[in-house]
Formats: C-alpha cells, sequence, structure tokens
C-alpha cells in the first residue's frame, strides 16, 4: 500500500524534524564550543555579512539547490522545507536560548545539540518526503562518480575549512559531531521511518476474487 494515506503523519514528522534540526544547531551555537561543518561555515559568511545566521543558511540553501540542476535531482517537499523551516526556527531560537558561561552548560549544550541533531535525522528523513538540499547534492555527486562517502567528506571538509577561516567556530564540538552524527542517525532512524501498512487479508482474498 502506498504512504499517501500517512501524508499528514509524514507531514508532522517531516516539520518537526527540520525544528529540532534547528534547535540543535542553536544549542551547538550557544555551546561555542565547535559547530556542526556546515554551521561553521554559516557562522563565518554571517560575521563578515552582518546577516543572522538562519537567513545565511537560507541562502546557502537555496545555492546549493540550484546546483541540483545540472545533477538532475529533483527536490520534494522535505527539500524546500528544509531550507525555510531551519533558518526560521534557528534564528528564532538564537533569541531565546540563554548564553551559557559555565563549561560544564556549554558542554551540556553541546552533547544535547548532537543527540537532538540525531533524532531530528531520523525523523526528517524516515519522513520520506524529500533530502534535504545539502544531502541531496552529495547523492546527485555520487550517482555520477566516486562514493557518497567520498563526496560527503569532501564537501565537509571543504566548508569547515572555508568557513574557519570566516571565523567560523571550529572545535571539539565539529569533531563530536562528525564522529557520533552517522551512528546516532542510524540509532533513530528505523525508530521514525514510515512504512506502508500491510495490507488486508480481507482486502486482498477480496481483490483476488474479483
Amino acid at each position: 500500500m502506498p504512504l499517501t494515506h500517512r501524508f499528514p503523519r509524514r507531514l508532522l514528522q517531516l516539520e518537526l524534524g527540520l525544528a529540532c534540526y534547528g534547535v540543535s544547531i542553536s544549542l551547538m551555537l550557544k555551546a561555542r564550543l565547535g559547530n556542526q561543518p556546515w554551521d561553521v561555515f554559516h557562522q563565518g559568511v554571517a560575521r563578515h555579512t552582518g546577516l543572522s545566521v538562519g537567513t545565511v543558511l537560507i541562502i546557502t540553501g537555496a545555492a546549493v539547490l540550484l546546483c541540483w540542476i545540472p545533477l538532475r535531482q529533483r527536490p520534494g517537499i522535505g527539500t524546500i522545507s528544509n531550507i525555510v523551516v531551519i533558518g526560521l526556527v534557528v534564528d528564532q531560537v538564537n533569541r531565546l536560548l540563554p548564553q551559557p558561561s559555565h563549561l560544564a552548560l556549554r558542554g551540556l549544550f553541546m552533547v544535547a545539540g548532537i543527540v537532538l541533531c540525531g533524532v531530528a535525522s531520523g525523523l526528517y528523513i524516515g519522513a520520506n518526503l524529500g533530502p534535504g538540499p545539502r544531502d541531496g547534492l552529495m547523492t546527485g555527486l555520487a550517482k555520477r562518480r566516486w562514493s557518497l562517502r567520498g563526496w560527503r567528506t569532501l564537501i565537509e571538509i571543504t566548508v569547515v575549512v572555508l568557513g574557519g577561516l570566516l571565523g567560523g567556530r571550529v572545535g571539539i564540538g565539529t569533531i563530536a559531531y562528525a564522529l557520533s552524527i552517522g551512528p546516532l542517525a542510524q540509532l533513530f532512524l528505523p525508530w521514525f521511518t514510515v512504512r506502508p501498512r500491510p495490507a488486508s487479508p480481507i482486502r486482498d482474498l477480496a481483490t483476488a476474487e474479483t
């Protein structure tokens, strides 16, 4: 049975996952112990342009989406939502979250951000409504040459280096995220992946008889 009958649940799960992703970014920004790889770049650009991190995140997502055109990737609802929702949530949560000064509290923010990002990844990927623009870029490149892991490593190292040169924060949080996000996403994804419901035996019998 197709997943169309679960669209409202999938859409809600998608938006919840993207909102959680935005909160996870804000937690790591506030921790000041190192950002997620792409957010090192976003923060660096924000510091040089005067734009908010969320605004830079939205602009970067839209620019990356343009790179899908030669790769013939097709965006979904999740792709567009990813660009808009995460950036808006980051800016709002950055205004609401306190700036911790004690190292223990900063460490707690960092760990909470990484774990929440793992949960968020399981939620929005499990909704099956389209990849984010950055994920879609890597999978599109991998279809043509090299491996997904290779492209991901190359792209994320590039944005970390560029972001670090621009003043984005690189630190233990960046390393901890890189080492743990894969296992965390793998852990949470089976919890939230929406699968087709098994067909009813009665309905199958009726279909067979007709």
